[in-house]
């Protein structure tokens, strides 16, 4: 027989539906605006055009504002 682990009573009981609502997963079905929000954070991540760096003399190498997927999630 296997021996019963007694709770303690400050012993936190994890419930795995609870972490996945935390864990910013996105729903099948969007509402019109999370879903207006979504595409236009989808445009404004991008690289800057060439053209902007040979512009400005190439005092804008990179695009500050870039977000990776996984790294960073957005607050919607």
């Amino acid at each position: 027989m296997k021996k019963r682990r007694k709770k303690k009573r400050n012993e936190i009981i994890s419930f795995s539906w609870i972490s996945h609502l935390s864990s910013g997963k996105m729903a099948a079905h969007k509402t019109f605006r999370i879903k207006q929000k979504l595409a236009k954070k989808l445009k404004q991540n991008r690289p800057i055009p060439q053209w902007i760096r040979m512009r400005t003399g190439n005092t804008i190498r990179y695009n500050a504002k870039r977000r990776h997927w996984r790294r960073t999630k957005l607050k919607l």
